[in-house]
């Protein structure tokens, strides 16, 4: 034990120090700089070198003695620069001649693991997204096995997305590194991010870092926006799809002086048919309609290591849903046709501003603020549900070393306030909570095979007092191409029962609500520790690339809310008494079979039970077996013939438990269980050149769909209405098809 703490604390602060020299090695193409992920960076004359990681990023040790840099990567021109010093390095790479339209996708996995990342995270670039339709941030996970995507209800036509077996208000989902899908805008917000606008998104399963809160329970999804000063100068991506779904996105980029440059981006959907493919009297889908604009600006001022961004954007967004027959002039608040409206307006200004010490690179430090206004009018049937959330988040942040950079620090301190109008039915609900927290965070990376960070944070909020969230991060590498890691970490959060589960309101279910004097509807905090190990392992396979990556996830409730179904008159919420978990088990095989074929296989396994009050149960709705697999190709790229891309994914989602008991189910004409089914979506993109490409795509070619998904549809306003027993999809087949243009 004791040889264990020192080489865990002591040692690191008692090696010599060591300087370091970090930096980007990038390339041009199409006029613009696109990271360089595992080109070979390393010192002229020695055996000190290393490799960039995804964002082409590198770091390698420095000694004055050391004055030529190679840089090096197979198709490219291997430069030779002078270092004089320890400044952050920035480089880019020329291709050859006969490579310059192949290897941008080629070199670089659109989804990736690090095998030298301390925390298990993927990371999705913009190749990922463009598999699929990725209409809005919701749809952006649907070729990731790591994320399940589903519908939340039968009549709203938003998908939901799940971590580890738990719902999205157990994942902190975050803007760059800001909490963006929060509060109000749980349901709904996913859909609120074009797709378009997201440069690439970086998910981290288990506890994440206590820089970015204390929420965090199941995982944290981060997603970066287009930069104006990389993304093109015009952008324009129309879709349209057989259901009636038509989007529009267009950017427009520019350089304003040598430091700033500005990007418009606007996004609009819209669909106005009207669908009951099912004979049930409903909407299979809503009529909807959004608008969406946000100028962003960005600064950067290389000379004196600043940079900053600064957002502005407003969204309007509309949905009717209900009975065909239904007209809100005239039919609401009526019982002559069952119907729902929601209207969302919000407001979002945010600003961030960074330095780097242009001297000492590994000095930084940064501001975030951000504030929202979020207003939702809504309706289900003569069900009201109001809210209005204003909220300001402000993040102060510093970065160091202690001694060399193996001993890196982090701290920093977070402002959050959150204040809530809200009515549900016919009660009001209206709360504010406020919270100001500190973090510290080490991490100790001896470049080689291990790495560590040990976080801890403490807060002081109105409602659930003083409290502290430690996080532990682990990865070792005991041979080459490995990386075995292990996490450990608390997370604490306020439960908004109503905005979380707003599918209650389409249901005829009373609401009881369970409390004890809580500070928050009369309820206690929630409060989670999550712990994984994964073990990742890279090899060659038939002389092409591999890697499989094992991973186990164990979540355990100290509180939960419990969100109880299990009487089909009525919904319940209460304190959890007893034991609420997940145990959520993966396996991943990614496998180059052949040049510019790429395959992905996965399997998981889940065990998520509560101990509701009638017992201990398996959560519903949660299969406990899902398979997926994906596979792409794409063409080589000809001055004439342009690229074919070719995109599959297969799903397999096991048999999920409804909630209620047996004899209820049997009445409604359903079983304790679902049957299990199997979706395959594909798309195929034909790249003509660098600024234009089609793609035709379907969804749910195997026209798989839940029949009667609405319980009691023939009497909506009755005892045994209910939209929330949704295990599948809820139409059938949908194709698709658009443009994207791109002047650079």
């Amino acid at each position: 034990m004791k040889n264990l703490l020192y080489t865990l604390f002591i040692l690191p602060f008692c090696v010599f120090s060591q300087e370091k020299i970090s930096g980007t090695i990038s390339e041009d193409y199409d006029n613009k700089e696109v990271p360089l992920g595992g080109a070979n960076v390393y010192w002229l004359n020695t055996s000190v070198g290393t490799v960039t990681d995804f964002d082409g990023n590198f770091e390698i040790d420095y000694k004055p003695e050391y004055k030529k840099m190679v840089i090096s990567f197979v198709g490219y021109k291997t430069d030779t620069i002078t270092v004089n010093s320890p400044k952050r390095i920035s480089h880019s790479l020329k291709s050859t001649a006969n490579l310059d339209e192949v290897t941008v996708t080629a070199r670089q996995k659109a989804s990736s693991r690090s095998f030298l990342q301390t925390q298990n995270v993927i990371n999705v670039s913009s190749a990922e997204l463009l598999k699929a339709a990725c209409c809005n941030l919701a749809e952006s996970f649907e070729t990731n096995p790591s994320i399940d995507v589903n519908f939340a209800d039968a009549i709203s036509g938003t998908k939901q997305i799940k971590m580890l077996g738990l719902n999205s208000p157990y994942i902190l989902i975050t803007t760059e590194n800001v909490p963006s899908i929060r509060g109000a805008s749980q349901a709904y917000g996913l859909s609120f991010i074009p797709g378009t606008w997201v440069e690439s998104i970086q998910i981290t399963k288990g506890a994440g870092s206590v820089t970015n809160g204390y929420e965090s329970i199941a995982g944290q999804i981060n997603a970066e926006l287009q930069k104006p000063l990389t993304d093109a100068k015009v952008f324009v991506n129309a879709y349209g799809s057989g259901d009636g779904r038509f989007e529009l996105n267009t950017h427009l980029n520019t350089k304003v002086t040598d430091r700033w440059s500005t990007g418009l981006y606007i996004h609009g959907n819209l669909r106005e048919s009207e669908f009951d493919k099912n004979d049930d009297s409903f909407l299979d889908a809503p009529i909807m309609q959004q608008v969406n604009v946000m100028n962003r600006w960005q600064y950067i001022d290389q000379d004196n290591g600043y940079v900053g961004f600064f957002n502005v954007r407003y969204l309007n967004d509309e949905k009717q849903t209900g009975q065909i027959l239904f007209d809100p002039k005239t039919d609401r608040g009526t019982m002559n046709a069952w119907g729902s409206e929601i209207k969302t307006q919000r407001f979002d200004v945010s600003g961030k501003f960074g330095f780097v010490n242009p001297d000492i690179p590994w000095r930084t430090g940064g501001i975030q603020v951000a504030f929202s206004h979020h207003d939702q009018e809504s309706y289900f049937g003569l069900n009201d549900y109001n809210i209005q959330h204003n909220s300001l988040f402000a993040s102060l942040n510093y970065n160091s070393i202690i001694g060399d950079s193996r001993n890196k620090i982090k701290t920093g301190i977070n402002v959050t306030y959150d204040d809530y109008d809200e009515l549900a039915y016919t009660e009001n609900y209206s709360r504010t909570e406020n919270s100001v927290g500190a973090f510290f965070e080490y991490n100790f990376d001896n470049s080689d095979n291990l790495s560590y960070s040990l976080g801890l944070r403490g807060d002081l909020h109105n409602k659930l007092g003083a409290f502290i969230t430690p996080r532990f991060h682990l990865r070792y590498t005991p041979w080459d191409k490995s990386a075995i890691r292990v996490s450990a970490g608390r997370g604490k959060r306020s439960a908004n029962i109503f905005t979380e589960n707003q599918n209650l309101f389409a249901t005829s279910r009373s609401l009881n609500i369970l409390g004890n004097g809580g500070e928050i509807y009369g309820l206690d905090p929630e409060i989670a520790w999550n712990y994984g190990i994964s073990y990742m392992q890279g090899f060659n396979l038939f002389n092409k690339k591999a890697d499989i990556t094992v991973d186990f996830y164990r979540t355990d409730f100290v509180n939960q809310i419990v969100v109880d179904w299990e009487n089909p008159s009525e919904i319940s919420f209460y304190n959890l008494e007893g034991e609420s978990f997940s145990n959520n088990f993966q396996a991943e095989f990614n496998y180059n079979v052949f040049e510019r074929f790429d395959m992905r296989l996965a399997y998981k396994y889940y065990d998520v039970e509560t101990d509701y009050l009638s017992g201990r149960k398996q959560n519903p709705l949660t299969p406990n077996h899902r398979f997926f697999a994906n596979a792409s190709y794409e063409t080589k790229m000809t001055t004439k013939g342009g690229v074919w891309k070719f995109d599959a994914t297969y799903n397999y989602v096991g048999e999920q438990r409804f909630a209620s008991n047996e004899t209820y189910l049997n009445t409604i004409g359903l079983s304790e269980f679902s049957p299990s089914l199997s979706t395959v979506n594909a798309q195929i993109t034909k790249v003509f050149n660098s600024s234009f490409e089609l793609y035709v795509g379907g969804e749910n070619i195997t026209n798989v769909k839940q029949q009667n998904p609405i319980v009691g549809s023939d009497n909506p306003f009755g005892t045994t209405f209910d939209t929330t027993y949704v295990y599948g999809p809820i139409f059938g087949s949908s194709y698709y098809a658009g443009l994207r243009y791109r002047l650079n």
